[in-house]
């Protein structure tokens, strides 16, 4: 069979689009330190540490291998600036360096929950107990699919994997973590749709736990503004469930629906969507977004003081939510 090619068939390659060849022999030497499920799980097991860091004798405990063998994986991650180390006494630590920590996140995120078991209070895994938690996480992300169909269904479902992992790292009890993953991947793709021309002001509060502070002044926000700001919570390593003292606090402000508040993890959609982002004077860092007005409350912590100190926290706080409701709905 003959086949005629026109001018307008034939190909025109951008060869200039492609990474260049530092980078790409970077990236593979990267990705080729990393084809080691030994390695994959003591990089998973530093980067879930909720310590920030770990110690070769807590890795040597992943697999029935030695020391020696341990550090030896370990340098190799090293090489490629995946991992930083400091000796203290006999042992070293080792910690996700810092300038590779998203692109670590983003690789483990980015095969889970597949790859990811969750121990529930009685000690037994995600996947023994539900062999169907994948399929039920797939199957979330197509009801929500066909609710934005805008978003397309392959964003959708990156997103409510990600929300199932992220909050599966800190869940004390498996039961409710579909739920939970429900209402976060909703919030979420709400902020990747949130018309800001159109819709209120909306303020994102963040602290590191997300279990008292942040938590507080969200509820304090919605509460006063009467719908005309909507307030956000989030933190860069949210706690398993809100602290005692703030979660009365919170029924007190919201009734029934304080039940509804979850320890959430920080975003770069949550950040994009904000007008104005508050960090809760615990050194918090959100990613510097264009456009979005930071500000910092240097307000005392609910985790660390009594009952009456939780109250006058709780009044501080109140004072700056009715002023910055005001400046903006006026």
């Amino acid at each position: 069979m003959n086949v005629t090619v026109t001018a307008d068939d034939t190909c025109s390659p951008v060869v200039s689009h492609a990474i260049g060849q530092d980078a790409a022999s970077s990236v593979a030497a990267t990705l080729k330190a990393l084809s080691d499920p030994l390695r994959l799980r003591m990089l998973s097991a530093i980067a879930s540490d909720p310590r920030g860091e770990s110690c070769v004798c807590d890795l040597a405990e992943l697999a029935e291998v030695s020391q020696p063998t341990v550090s030896h994986h370990l340098k190799v991650l090293k090489d490629v600036d995946v991992l930083t180390s400091e000796r203290r006494g006999t042992w070293v630590w080792y910690r996700i360096n810092p300038s590779r920590r998203r692109a670590v996140t983003t690789l483990l995120d980015s095969f889970a929950p597949a790859t990811v078991e969750v121990s529930d209070a009685d000690g037994a895994s995600e996947s023994s107990l539900r062999p169907d938690f994948d399929a039920r996480v797939t199957r979330l992300a197509q009801e929500l699919s066909a609710e934005v169909p805008e978003v397309g269904e392959a964003v959708v479902l990156t997103v409510v994997r990600e929300s199932y992992t992220a909050l599966a790292r800190t869940a004390r009890v498996t039961s409710a973590l579909i739920p939970l993953t429900e209402r976060f991947a909703r919030q979420r793709l709400s902020d990747l749709t949130r018309d800001r021309d159109a819709a209120v002001p909306q303020v994102l509060f963040v602290c590191v736990a997300n279990a008292g502070r942040s938590q507080l002044a969200a509820a304090l926000v919605n509460q006063l503004a009467g719908g005309r700001v909507i307030a956000r919570s989030a933190g860069s390593s949210p706690a398993d469930v809100i602290h005692p003292h703030v979660r009365s606090l919170l029924v007190e402000i919201e009734g029934d629906a304080a039940a509804e508040r979850f320890p959430k993890p920080l975003t770069d959609d949550a950040v994009r969507a904000a007008d104005v982002v508050i960090t809760m004077g615990c050194g918090d860092v959100c990613p510097i977004i264009p456009g979005v007005r930071y500000d910092d409350w240097a307000v005392g912590d609910p985790a660390l003081a009594s009952r009456e100190g939780v109250e006058a926290i709780r009044d501080d706080i109140t004072a700056r939510v009715r002023t910055l409701v005001d400046d903006l709905v006026h």
